[in-house]
């Protein structure tokens, strides 16, 4: 796969198409299924309030999985992600009903840098508060 978006038809201040993605409870036992992570701060709910969490919360990886998902489908290649980080800053807590939590996550391009690339800044939200703190990915366009 390559890109779908040529360098040359973006600017910085470029918006990526935001998304919200919802997790519940079962999404977090199947994340900690594929992933391996079974700390019990992701499904139980007595253990994770013993240890000082308001609730169960959403595996920080998982969210950042999540996040990356709006510049993926911007661009229509992963393999197009050349760097990809965030710090950790608040918790996706995670309500033992039908519902579950959403995380809003928004992007857009803010350098434009050499050999096709440009780095995109994310922000993602739950429960109105920022979740992932200096979430940036280098993409190689088109």
């Amino acid at each position: 796969m390559t890109a779908k978006i040529a360098y040359d038809d973006v600017e910085v201040g470029t918006e990526l198409p935001a998304q919200t993605f919802g997790v519940t409870r079962a999404t977090l036992v199947q994340y900690a299924g594929a992933s391996g992570d079974f700390n019990p701060i992701h499904w139980n709910e007595r253990f994770a309030k013993e240890v000082g969490l308001p609730d169960v919360i959403a595996h920080g990886m998982f969210t950042m999985a999540e996040a990356i998902r709006v510049v993926t489908d911007w661009v229509g290649d992963p393999g197009a992600v050349v760097e990809y980080g965030v710090r950790f800053t608040k918790p996706v807590v995670v309500p033992n009903d039908d519902q579950g939590a959403t995380i809003e996550v928004s992007g857009k391009v803010a350098v434009k840098l050499d050999d096709n690339t440009v780095r995109v800044d994310l922000v993602a939200m739950s429960a109105g508060q920022k979740v992932l703190g200096m979430s940036r990915a280098v993409v190689r366009l088109a």
